[in-house]
């Protein structure tokens, strides 16, 4: 089970916000700052908060115009919207601090696929908060004798898969309770590391490095040629060709450590993206992820 209590991360976050908006979010209660996971903006709407009890709109709040939710991408991108375009495509882009705004509005398709987006009508602003120790009950299980073991995580979305990633790749780099490994982390969005300037803002380790803003198949074969990991670790696996990867660093004799959206095994299996991962026994252990009223908590199955 673990806790966020820290408002520093909350108020990085608000900081994205135009100035009559931050103002109301940091007035939310500094308890509900410490655990806040997502600030959310919708045209017409108040602004709302999520904590872990659920959704409710900030008091005092104005309806938030269309102008707002711009404004919010003008300051994320500092003033160049261009350079995000590729993420934004996606649904989504990640700014300094780890920080992800998933983003809604009409589309423009060009050939089949998403060309820009226009008029937009709602904004979630996923709060990135690092959580040392995040792992500590988890960690040991994953290990057999002096080897760790490939290691898959699940959890239906805001779970707390990216957390407690995170803090694993920072144990198994740093050598807590077992001896350190090199591992390479393929952070496609930019949230694991959330690398600035060539420095990791969040800490992933000692021995960890990090290919960032990379598509993870490409990213993982990257850090596979090239730095001779011990294990790779990548958030939210979600494509064949992700898939395809993995499972040719899992036959080079490389430990994994992935994220995947499901609420437990069973769920898994329905899939068919993940067979081929199950079917060659690419993960030896699966964390599942829960959460409850109390906080988050993990089992750790043999697979």
């Amino acid at each position: 089970m673990w806790e966020q209590g820290d408002v520093t991360r909350y108020l990085q976050a608000a900081a994205l916000l135009p100035s009559h908006l931050r103002r109301q979010a940091e007035g939310l209660d500094k308890a509900d700052q410490t655990v806040a996971e997502e600030l959310r903006l919708r045209a017409g709407r108040p602004m709302a908060v999520v904590c872990p009890t659920g959704e409710r709109p900030l008091p005092g709040g104005e309806p938030v115009r269309p102008a707002d939710l711009e404004l919010v991408v003008e300051i994320a991108t500092r003033a160049s919207a261009h350079t995000a375009m590729e993420r934004m495509r996606s649904g989504f882009f990640t700014v300094p601090g780890g920080h992800r705004i998933g983003i809604c509005g009409s589309t423009v398709v060009k050939e089949g696929a998403v060309f820009n987006l226009r008029q937009l009508s709602s904004l979630a602003i996923r709060i990135a908060r690092q959580v040392p120790g995040a792992a500590a009950a988890v960690a040991d299980r994953l290990w057999e004798g002096e080897h760790f073991q490939s290691t898959l995580i699940l959890s239906p979305p805001g779970g707390g898969k990216t957390t407690l990633l995170r803090d694993l790749i920072r144990r198994l780099s740093d050598g807590e309770g077992h001896p350190p490994l090199r591992v390479g982390v393929a952070d496609e969005r930019g949230e694991l590391a959330a690398m600035y300037n060539g420095l990791p803002q969040f800490d992933v380790g000692r021995q960890t490095d990090v290919m960032d803003g990379c598509p993870k198949a490409e990213g993982l074969m990257m850090l596979l040629r090239g730095m001779n990991p011990q294990v790779l670790a990548a958030d939210e696996i979600t494509a064949p060709q992700d898939c395809a990867a993995l499972l040719l660093a899992a036959n080079c004799g490389v430990r994994l450590l992935c994220t995947a959206h499901a609420a437990d095994l069973e769920d898994l299996k329905t899939r068919p993206l993940y067979r081929p991962l199950l079917e060659n026994r690419c993960f030896q252990k699966l964390a599942v992820l829960t959460r409850r009223s109390e906080g988050r908590f993990c089992q750790v199955y043999d697979l």
